[in-house]
């Protein structure tokens, strides 16, 4: 129950940040002092790190769910190790796109 609220709290926040990001860019452009601009560039550098809380949230749901069938069958646990760890790159791939962006944004807008 928790996690499910959780899940669907960072969905609706992370969906609102998402959505502003362009208002951002549209701001920093218009601001003609480069302090600022350089200063906006880091802020949205920071922001990106929602998408870390994501692969966080997703990582441990799918932790949770693989602790969980294996303790209820635990003759199948190689295969269930084996599909939790191609589940969790796909987790953290998220956050490595994030992190991307993040990189991006400090040497190359700023």
């Amino acid at each position: 129950m928790f996690t499910e609220m959780l899940t669907n709290a960072y969905l609706t926040i992370g969906g609102n940040f998402i959505s502003l990001l362009p208002f951002y860019s549209i701001i920093s452009q218009l601001l003609v002092d480069e302090d600022l601009k350089k200063g906006l560039g880091f802020l949205g550098a920071g922001l990106t790190g929602v998408g870390m809380i994501g692969a966080s949230v997703g990582q441990g749901l799918v932790g949770y769910g693989a602790c969980i069938a294996i303790g209820r069958n635990p003759e199948t646990a190689p295969k269930i190790t084996s599909t939790l760890i191609i589940t969790a790159g796909f987790c953290e791939s998220g956050a490595i796109y994030a992190l991307v962006i993040a990189i991006l944004l400090i040497f190359v807008a700023s």
